[in-house]
């Protein structure tokens, strides 16, 4: 059964592809959305949030890599770096990076969030004024054309890719993606990379399911941005966040599990959901330094160098051109 598109519901080309996604994912016996639809600009101020919270220890475990290890990541990327980021949100751990290079040539962030893409960039173009930062709002996931000359493309350029984000793809998305990196950036391209490894239950837990609740204001967010985005009628008040450890696929489960049976419509189309039915919003994969060499090996990467901070929590990875 259809229900008749709202009248302020415009449906551009962008939106009908992401309409699609949408409809295929709530089709499915496991239901599904994409993530990206966290990071509007309400999204994306409420991450920002997450990472300061004191549950969440990948992003100031990363920091803490980060500033002691900048020096060694520079002199492997060498003077003059053109680096690339992806999904670069306030841009905080890229000054770490830049602070240590040697006379970068530019940086490219690209974000999906176009507020806070081009608040950092203006904030780094005043922090770097001999930096050429050339923002592109757009979702990573996609193909993509960046703003690179052909000289610059046959040139050694560096993807910065920080935050464990490589978690949140399936496996042979990961595959895709790194393919797509040296389609965009060309072949002599590396990838400085943040991977988070496997560790407690409860630890895990508690990053995606903190206590002050903003990770459930985040995951539920989701469902706000499909109502004004998609045509979406979602009653975000029946749906409730929860996260779970899933040892046997080493992730992290994100759901928003719905409160009653209830019918949702969704730009035209309907769905049903059963009382405790959940939504899959995001995985969070978690791998130990083999596997994670084992899978970038089949996208054509190598594992350069990793550096872990003392604990062995989390790593930031080089990964260089087979």
């Amino acid at each position: 059964m259809n229900q008749a598109i709202p009248k302020d519901f415009t449906l551009t080309t962008e939106r009908a592809r992401g309409l699609s996604e949408i409809w295929n994912g709530l089709s499915s016996e496991l239901k599904r959305l994409p993530c990206n639809l966290f990071y509007d600009a309400r999204g994306s101020r409420l991450f920002e949030q997450i990472t300061r919270l004191p549950e969440y220890y990948p992003t100031r475990t990363e920091i803490s890599i980060l500033q002691r290890h900048a020096g060694a990541m520079a002199e492997r990327l060498g003077a003059g770096a053109l680096l690339v980021e992806f999904g670069s949100g306030a841009s905080v751990k890229t000054r770490l990076l830049l602070d240590a290079l040697q006379r970068p040539r530019a940086y490219i962030p690209i974000d999906i969030s176009r507020e806070m893409l081009l608040s950092s960039a203006r904030a780094l173009e005043e922090a770097y004024p001999e930096l050429d930062v050339r923002p592109v709002c757009a979702d990573y996931m996609s193909e993509l054309e960046l703003p690179l000359s052909r000289e610059e493309r046959l040139g050694r350029v560096t993807v910065f890719f920080p935050g464990s984000t490589i978690g949140n793809f399936e496996q042979d998305e990961v595959v895709l993606f790194l393919r797509r990196l040296r389609r965009s950036c060309g072949d002599q391209v590396s990838v400085l990379i943040g991977v988070d490894v496997p560790k407690e239950r409860e630890t895990l837990e508690a990053a995606y399911d903190d206590a002050s609740g903003v990770t459930a204001r985040f995951n539920l967010n989701a469902l706000r941005v499909l109502n004004r985005e998609y045509g979406g009628h979602f009653r975000v008040a029946e749906f409730k966040h929860r996260a779970l450890w899933n040892a046997a696929e080493s992730r992290v489960e994100m759901h928003l599990v719905s409160q009653r049976d209830q019918t949702v419509s969704v730009g035209g189309r309907v769905f049903d959901f059963r009382a405790g039915e959940p939504i899959v919003t995001e995985h969070c994969y978690k791998y130990g330094l083999g596997a994670f060499r084992e899978l970038v090996q089949s996208a054509g990467f190598d594992v350069s160098e990793v550096w872990l901070d003392e604990a062995r929590r989390f790593s930031v990875q080089l990964l260089v051109p087979a």
